[in-house]
């Protein structure tokens, strides 16, 4: 059975999934092929993510692909694109309506055989707090690790996480727009049409 597979069947946060307050089950969304040249990590996939079964399909994902400066056609072409969240299943709501954090052993399980899987990526896309850590290290708060996105490119570039939640920091940090945005945007298409 293939590493795809072997994520696709898993099972493990059966009951912790269970007794959210959305009392749902697993559902492994997978996208990635070992051709990929452009890895997108981010956090966990959302409710709608979860019903569709395909990543990013949500105005999150509308605004990532806008800052990305990638069509829908490119951003879902696994032999160009992998899209590795740091928890492969929608962790659900809690009692207030709130997202749940990934849960940590999703990551522990898979992300060391998916990242070994990918032996193409010439850029990784770090997309919000989650990401930072798990693939930088660390403990530095997002805007301070968005401030220091220099420190990283051109190879990998970190990104706040683009849920609505976050326009405010956005507003806050025209920089982003500005700076990071463009230089992200090149990197892009440079590693698209090498």
């Amino acid at each position: 059975m293939g590493l795809q597979t072997q994520i696709e069947a898993c099972r493990l946060c059966a009951t912790r999934f269970a007794a959210t307050a959305t009392g749902h089950s697993p559902r492994p969304v997978v996208w990635f092929k070992p051709s990929a040249r452009i890895l997108i990590a981010g956090q966990a996939p959302g409710l709608r993510v979860h019903k569709s079964g395909r990543p990013f399909t949500d105005p999150s994902g509308d605004r990532l692909r806008d800052w990305l400066g990638m069509d829908e056609t490119t951003f879902y072409d696994k032999d160009r694109v992998a899209i590795v969240p740091m928890a492969f299943c929608f962790p659900g709501y809690d009692s207030k309506g709130a997202d749940l954090p990934p849960p940590r052993i999703c990551g522990q399980t898979w992300h060391e055989s998916v990242m070994a899987s990918l032996p193409h990526v010439r850029l990784k896309v770090l997309v919000g707090g989650a990401a930072h850590r798990y693939h930088l290290g660390g403990r530095a708060g997002v805007t301070q690790t968005v401030e220091g996105w220099r420190d990283h490119a051109p190879d990998i570039f970190v990104l706040p996480h683009p849920s609505w939640r976050n326009t405010g920091w956005l507003k806050k940090h025209p920089w982003f727009a500005q700076d990071v945005l463009p230089a992200l945007q090149a990197r892009v298409r440079e590693v698209l049409n090498d």
